[in-house]
């Protein structure tokens, strides 16, 4: 039974090590091929990232407008993420997304609590509406066998268009524009922005840099619910009975059913949990950065954006975490190229899109590698 242990932890061991380095040579491969595209573009890359560089790291502030950008994407990420571990492709977090915004947008406006109670309350009832707006597309492919992913995309415009009419009701929408109330002051979690200091208190921020930088910055307590988000889905996956029965349902079907799984429930299950992730996501966005909803002409991409970040972090919960906050730096980083340089963000994108390509691609690095080696084999020969 030991040798079995051992010898179990040394396959996951090189599993995770052999995922790590793939995702390691996409990224590089991703920046290279960046490179390329600003120099043939007229750029000079090295200063190009450079300037991202500093864009990210230079200040304070910087940083937590990268963290800012990388909560939403953490959750959508774990929401993706966790579908993929349960053989589902939820397309539709972008859908749920846009829902846990607009009921957080709602309750943060209308309820009035204590924040104690009104945070935690918005942001239940977000998770809650975006879990059932998940659960539609489980049921109609768990009942009626309808693929999640046709279903999702449905679902994706019908929230979009159902947030634009809201966001147009009388009660909702804020005099002569095309976005709604702001939430209460007590759903907010930009906490820096709410602290009040006294006379004196503004001489000190005045000589104190570093509290300065901080009161400056939008930053918000989401991202620590986030990283706590990703422990409880690691620890449902790898600890827990649900988890075991979902990773089964995932891995094969008939035999999960064969072993006295409940497949069509824990379909179900899989989608509310997932959307309820995607969720919140909207919530934290709404609560810690735009404190409202606005009418949309188009999808916001967090959703989206979530499954490159899942594909990237291996759909792994601390994958998907480090995924998220590199695809913050740089789109964050990318828009400082296009201010200094002119240079156009859309490089950035290719840059992901590669990253994303070859990660889907392992096989490929694989041959290369693979060739690599043997002609540097036959060379040393």
């Amino acid at each position: 039974m030991k040798l079995f242990n051992e010898t179990k932890s040394k396959i996951i061991g090189l599993f995770l090590k052999e995922n790590l380095k793939f995702t390691l040579i996409s990224i590089f491969i991703g920046f290279l091929i960046g490179s390329i595209t600003l120099a043939v573009a007229g750029f000079n890359p090295f200063r190009a990232y450079a300037i991202m560089f500093s864009g990210v790291f230079g200040r304070l502030n910087y940083i937590a407008w990268v963290i800012i950008r990388s909560t939403p994407l953490i959750l959508t990420g774990l929401s993706i993420a966790f579908a993929f571990k349960t053989g589902l492709f939820n397309i539709g977090a972008e859908g749920q997304f846009i829902i846990g915004a607009l009921v957080a947008a709602l309750a943060g406006y209308f309820i009035q609590l204590p924040a104690i109670l009104h945070i935690p309350v918005v942001i239940l009832l977000a998770a809650s509406a975006a879990a059932l707006w998940g659960g539609i597309a489980g049921y109609l492919k768990a009942k009626f066998g309808v693929h999640e992913v046709i279903a999702t995309i449905m679902l994706n415009w019908i929230a979009l268009y159902l947030t634009n009419f809201v966001v147009t009701l009388e009660a909702v929408q804020r005099p002569a524009r095309p976005v709604s109330h702001n939430i209460q002051p007590t759903a907010s979690l930009m906490f820096f922005q709410q602290w009040k200091v006294t006379e004196e208190g503004r001489a000190w921020l005045l000589d104190n840099f570093l509290a300065r930088e901080i009161l400056r910055t939008p930053f918000n307590a989401g991202i620590l619910f986030a990283v706590i988000l990703a422990v409880v889905v690691w620890y449902i996956l790898k600890h827990t009975t649900l988890g075991y029965e979902l990773k089964a349902v995932g891995l094969n079907k008939h035999a999960a059913e064969y072993a006295g799984i409940n497949v069509q429930k824990n379909i179900v299950r899989a989608m509310l949990i997932s959307g309820a992730l995607a969720g919140m996501a909207g919530a934290f966005h709404v609560l810690g950065n735009t404190q409202r909803v606005a009418i949309l002409a188009a999808m916001e991409g967090f959703g989206f954006n979530g499954i490159a970040v899942a594909l990237i972090g291996g759909s792994t919960a601390i994958g998907v975490v480090f995924s998220a906050l590199l695809f913050g730096a740089l789109q964050y980083g990318g828009t400082k190229i296009q201010l200094a340089l002119g240079a156009p963000t859309e490089v950035i994108n290719i840059m992901i899109g590669t990253i994303v390509f070859f990660i889907a691609i392992p096989r490929l690095i694989k041959i290369l590698l693979a060739k690599f080696s043997k002609k540097r084999g036959e060379d040393n020969a």
